[in-house]
């Protein structure tokens, strides 16, 4: 998901977030996001306002309103 604002906004909606765990890669039972740009170095190639979800067993009521207040200003 590409969220409007670019880095620091893409990594103010990931601190947000409460049922999904940061993660530096994907995988898993538990839901999780990562900001794929901060974990690739120097050069990044990844776009700086993508975070990247895995959705995991967690209730998908608990997932939307947990990405709701996080994309809530």
């Amino acid at each position: 998901v590409r969220i409007h604002g670019g880095r620091d906004a893409a990594l103010r909606v990931a601190s947000r977030l409460r049922v999904f765990t940061n993660a530096t890669s994907l995988g898993g039972v538990e839901s999780l996001v990562e900001h794929r740009a901060s974990v690739e170095g120097a050069n990044p190639v990844s776009p700086q306002n993508l975070l990247r979800f895995s959705v995991g067993l967690e209730h998908a009521d608990d997932l939307i309103a947990d990405l709701r207040q996080a994309l809530t200003d």
